[in-house]
């Protein structure tokens, strides 16, 4: 597993498989498959993401504004269940509408008991 800061598995991610891999067929089906599912116009190019950690390397989507992510990068925490604010509000917003993303985090914490 490959945890984001706010929780997210990157490593189900199709843009994070497509870094590491060099997929390009994985990148143009998902690049087709996001165009339509967010209603964007979404390039294979666009679909290429190191993970939010990863300071260097491409990014997807709106990374650089993340407010969890500037968080953690600040705190220099490897994710959020490693923070001593956990569950701030900022976090709190988020996991709340993204249950997978919380059960990684809550794992994560139940883990380091």
């Amino acid at each position: 597993m490959n945890i984001a800061i706010c929780g997210l598995d990157c490593s189900i991610c199709p843009a994070f498989i497509v870094h590491a891999t060099g997929d390009k067929t994985l990148q143009k089906e998902t690049a087709k498959k996001w165009s339509e599912e967010y209603g964007g116009d979404i390039s294979p190019e666009m679909v290429d993401c190191a993970g939010c950690t990863a300071l260097d390397g491409p990014h997807i989507g709106h990374c650089f504004e993340c407010e969890i992510r500037k968080c953690g990068l600040g705190k220099k925490v490897e994710n959020c269940a490693v923070c001593s604010d956990y569950a701030c509000a900022v976090v709190s917003a988020f996991i709340d509408k993204v249950p997978p993303a919380k059960a990684n985090l809550e794992k994560i914490r139940a883990a380091r008991k």
